[in-house]
This record gives structure tokens, C-alpha cells and sequence, in this order.
């Protein structure tokens, strides 16, 4: 067990209380508990390369951190009628479709390496400003109204962008195209 990894389950521990935050407005916990997960992500980053305390352990479950906390958060604003439906929907169908894929692919002895690309990177990026805007908008009771529309749309266009790379690679995966080449998604 490394300092990393023990960073990232508490970060899998931060999960509910800042659900459980949003859940009874008390957007200044939400607000500080998704800052304080954003800053841990980079620090247990910056010591795993650092101090070489990568594992594999580490591999799965910072990105699984990440995706939890990024989920929920969306969901519960959906909820709440802080953001639409509409992108929540899409947020979480594309999750949802690319782990199904991963799983069919792998029950298939076809199994996939997932390597995120540029597209889905701009998309973590965006989804996460959102939320960070939703949240310092509810926390301090500021309206950056040109700002969170545009970033509604941007993460939409950019979500279905990732899905569909994510589909074409996976297709292609399937299909055998340059198998030689060591495809991966």
C-alpha cells in the first residue's frame, strides 16, 4: 500500500460526504470537498512519478476516483435541476458504454487496453471546471452566467466527440483491423 494509493481511497471516501453536502445544500462542504478531491488527485500524481510509488493497484483506482466523484457530482446536480438532464444522460451513458464495451471485449477473449484520448482528456477537463463553476456559483452565491452555458455545451459536444472515438476504436478493435498492431482504445 503505498502514500498514493492511501490518498486515493481517501479520495474514494470524499465521495459521499460531498453527495451528502449537495444533498443538503451545504454547498461550502461541497464546494471545499471537491476542491480538496481535485488537489488530492494531484498530489498523489505528483508523488507516485515522483518518488516512483506507481502500482497497478494505483492505475485502477485513481481514474476510478476521478470517474466516481465526477459522476455523482453530476447526477446530483441533474437531480437538483443544476444542470440538464439532457448532459447528465450523455455523461453517463458514455461511462457506462465504454465500460460494457471493456467487459463484452474481455467475456469476448478479445480484451482491450484503455488509453484515454486527447478528446476524452478535453472532456474530463471541461466536466470538471463545470462542476467546479456549478459548485463555487452555489458555494458563493455568484452567477457566471455566460460562463456555465458555454460550458454546458462545450462538455455535450465534447462527451459525444469522446464517445464516438472511444466507439470507432472499440469497433475497430472488434473487428480485427490491424491486428498486428496492438489496437487499443
Amino acid at each position: 500500500m503505498t502514500i498514493p494509493n492511501l490518498i486515493t481511497i481517501l479520495r474514494l471516501v470524499l465521495v459521499p460526504a460531498v453527495v451528502l453536502a449537495m444533498l443538503q445544500a451545504r454547498w461550502d462542504w461541497a464546494f471545499a470537498g471537491f476542491v480538496i478531491a481535485g488537489v488530492s488527485d494531484g498530489v498523489d500524481g505528483f508523488i507516485a512519478r515522483r518518488f516512483n510509488q506507481q502500482s497497478r493497484l494505483g492505475a485502477y483506482l485513481d481514474p476510478m476516483a476521478d470517474k466516481l466523484l465526477l459522476v455523482s457530482v453530476f447526477v446530483v446536480m441533474g437531480f437538483i435541476g443544476q444542470l440538464p438532464l439532457w448532459l447528465v444522460v450523455t455523461m453517463v451513458s458514455r461511462d457506462a458504454l465504454i465500460i460494457c464495451a471493456v467487459l463484452l471485449s474481455t467475456v469476448m477473449a478479445h480484451p482491450v487496453e484503455i488509453k484515454p484520448f486527447l478528446v476524452s482528456k478535453a472532456n474530463t477537463a471541461i466536466q470538471i471546471v463545470l462542476a467546479a463553476v456549478v459548485l463555487g456559483e452555489l458555494a458563493f452565491a455568484v452567477h457566471l452566467d455566460p460562463l456555465r452555458p458555454s460550458l454546458i455545451l462545450l462538455s455535450g459536444v465534447l462527451t459525444v466527440a469522446s464517445a464516438a472515438a472511444y466507439l470507432v476504436a472499440w469497433l475497430r478493435h472488434m473487428s480485427g483491423y490491424g491486428e498486428g498492431s496492438n489496437p487499443d482504445i
